[in-house]
């Protein structure tokens, strides 16, 4: 993804501390374990990068160390650090960035992949996140795992239909919707107390790429996974303003090479991955269920209108929905 430049130079010269003087915090949810958790590959590979070819120092905190979703990006807005949000952490800001989450949007993770790359719609949400921050930014969106899918505990999913009742956590408003159009109730729960509100029955199911169901090892807990492909699984990649326009134009263009070359890495281990994550879970006690093309065609036909009439109620700009569906090639699905 091409960054873009701050070129404040009033902001260059006030700016209140020194690029280097202290390591900048790198904050992100999930285990420290580059093997299980595409997130953390990111953050080390960036980390690695960077302090190889700058005198920027770079410290991991991993596990929701610096806190919550919500507190992490406060903390992130307003002093030098980075941070990788998911839309829990994002959707304050801008709510638009919710338009990307719509379900069954995407066919591939190259389609995907396009869509944030190199689409008018992405840019229009960085652009509205540095208006509203000061010049933060948006540097890079991290794959996690591919496709999330959706479990269960003890009613298997294959149809709308098997919704009807059930109870799931959700990440954020965006999935809430979701849930209610599927006929189900959707309660956000921090990442942190998924496996517990599932061992208790405070929730029956959840969704996530098969990645964090082992990260969270959520196999232990639900018995069913179906893998409905039912949003693109990313998280996004901010940094603060103030620090990022006090680097000078070297380490800034390193710093842009670092994240586009941690991110390909992610992406290339991500897709290599995906497969083998899917029969681990098989082997270690989940029923794995692959929808027909007929069921998955039920599950956008009731997801998708549903949540295309959601976004309208959250005060989002009419033409952030329509570059997002233009950029796919899918406008005629607004009218």
């Amino acid at each position: 993804m091409k960054l873009k430049l701050l070129a404040s130079a009033a902001l260059l010269m006030t700016t209140a501390f020194a690029a280097h003087a202290d390591p900048i915090k790198l904050g992100y949810n999930g285990a420290p374990d580059a093997k299980k958790n595409a997130v953390h590959y990111f953050a080390e590979t960036l980390e690695k990068i960077v302090e190889e070819k700058t005198d920027i120092e770079i410290e991991l905190f991993p596990n929701s160390q610096l806190g919550s979703e919500q507190e992490r990006m406060e903390n992130t807005l307003a002093s030098p650090m980075l941070n990788v949000a998911s839309f829990a952490g994002l959707s304050p800001v801008v709510p638009e960035s919710f338009v990307s989450n719509t379900p069954f949007m995407f066919g591939s993770p190259e389609e995907a992949r396009s869509f944030f790359d190199e689409g008018k719609y992405w840019g229009m949400v960085e652009a509205a996140f540095a208006e509203r921050t000061g010049g933060s930014e948006i540097l890079a969106v991290v794959e996690e795992g591919g496709f999330l899918a959706f479990t269960s505990t003890d009613k298997a999913i294959h149809t709308p239909a098997d919704f009807d009742g059930m109870k799931f956590r959700a990440m954020d408003p965006s999935q809430v919707a979701l849930y209610e159009a599927m006929g189900a109730s959707g309660t956000p729960i921090p990442w942190t107390e998924v496996y517990s509100a599932l061992q208790t029955g405070v929730v029956e199911g959840q969704m996530n790429p098969p990645l964090y169901i082992i990260l969270g090892s959520l196999n232990e807990v639900q018995k069913y996974m179906t893998r409905a492909n039912v949003q693109y699984s990313m998280q996004f990649l901010v940094g603060n303003g103030e620090w990022l326009a006090s680097l000078s134009d070297e380490d800034r263009a390193v710093l842009e090479a670092a994240v586009v070359e941690a991110n390909n890495k992610t992406r290339a281990k991500v897709q290599a991955t995906v497969e083998e994550r899917v029969t681990w879970l098989a082997e270690n006690g989940m029923e794995v269920i692959t929808p027909t093309a007929d069921q998955l065609a039920e599950f956008q036909k009731i997801g998708q209108p549903s949540f295309i009439n959601w976004l309208g109620t959250q005060s989002i700009d009419k033409s952030f929905i329509e570059a997002a569906f233009a950029d796919l090639g899918k406008s005629d699905l607004l009218k």
